[in-house]
């Protein structure tokens, strides 16, 4: 993790320069992400009774934003604002590729040539990599979207950490994590002292590092402990688009296949096969919902060998299918 730039940029209790950031709201943005981000700001401007920080709420035109939760906030600025500050968040989340316009793309390339750092919260890495401001920069993205950036972006350095810095270029997985990358941000800016001051605020009890996990261990995601079950799931989970035999699953866990039948029905009340299948459907509806890959496209990068099969399976999951599921948005 570079964060040299950072470094230098957050250093604003040093020569009592107040740190310009811009927040702009995309509609559907994550409340918790963007409060997580907002938050740590106000208090450690509380705590070191400076004014550190300073920022402004920007909207493509100026007026209130959505979120995700149907709770609006008021903008405070517009695109234009943006280009005044320090470092720019774009602040997302669901259906991104929906609410993104050429505006927004542009004020950020904008902010990016004026000299400002750039840095996406939850789903904002996703307009970054579209307005073409993550080549050859490591990046991050909430673990439900990960493969869909991955698709679409495929040369793309994505990673699964709960926020990256690389560069001038910080972009965070969303949800609480945004805490974190900020608590990081302003320790590196200001000191350890202050950031721990602003967690105990928020009773956050540990700073979490930029590589811990975004997600649940299986164990606690599956509610089960069994350590070849565990190692079976983890490897369905890893071969999605070249889904594996299930005898070289059992093989390489030293299984019978009927072994493994039975692990699967006493612990998920499933057969392999079919659990297999619907984290392959799963992953589908994410890739649906969130890019604009054709139906073809899905289809293969979740294993399946024709679009027909794949609607099949689909329809026999969800009861519709994919281009239906396409059309709810």
């Amino acid at each position: 993790m570079d964060d040299t730039r950072f470094k230098i940029l957050l250093s604003s209790g040093s020569d009592n320069k107040t740190l310009r950031v811009g927040f702009l709201l995309v509609p559907n943005f994550s409340m918790l992400a963007f409060s997580s981000a907002i938050e740590p700001l106000r208090s450690a401007n509380r705590m070191s009774e400076k004014q550190l920080f300073e920022w402004i709420l920007s909207s493509s035109d100026g007026m209130p934003v959505m979120a995700s939760n149907g709770v609006e906030v008021a903008a405070n600025g517009d695109l234009e604002d943006l280009s005044t500050c320090d470092i720019v968040f774009a602040c997302s989340g669901i259906d991104v590729h929906r609410h993104c316009t050429r505006e927004m793309l542009n004020c950020l390339r904008l902010v990016e040539r004026r000299g400002a750092a750039i840095g996406a919260i939850c789903t904002g890495t996703w307009l970054l990599a579209k307005a073409g401001l993550l080549k050859d920069r490591r990046c991050t993205i909430h673990w439900e979207n990960h493969d869909g950036l991955v698709e679409e972006f495929p040369d793309l350095e994505v990673t699964n950490d709960l926020f990256e810095i690389d560069g001038d270029r910080v972009t965070c997985s969303g949800g609480t994590a945004s805490l974190d990358m900020m608590l990081h941000l302003i320790a590196q800016g200001n000191g350890n002292r202050l950031a721990t001051l602003v967690s105990e605020q928020f009773i956050h009890d540990r700073i979490r590092d930029a590589h811990d996990r975004q997600r649940m261990e299986l164990r606690a995601r599956l509610g089960v402990s069994h350590p070849k079950l565990l190692a079976v799931v983890g490897e369905m989970e890893a071969n999605l688009e070249d889904p594996l035999p299930q005898t070289e699953i059992a093989s390489r866990n030293a299984l019978s296949t009927r072994q493994l039948e039975r692990l699967f029905r006493k612990y998920l009340n499933t057969t392999p096969t079919r659990y297999y299948l619907n984290l392959r459907i799963a992953r589908a509806r994410y890739l649906l919902r969130q890019t604009s890959m054709s139906i073809l496209s899905v289809a293969l990068a979740c294993g399946f060998v024709s679009a027909s099969h794949f609607s099949k399976c689909y329809r026999e999951t969800y009861g519709r299918t994919p281009r239906a599921e396409r059309a709810l948005d």
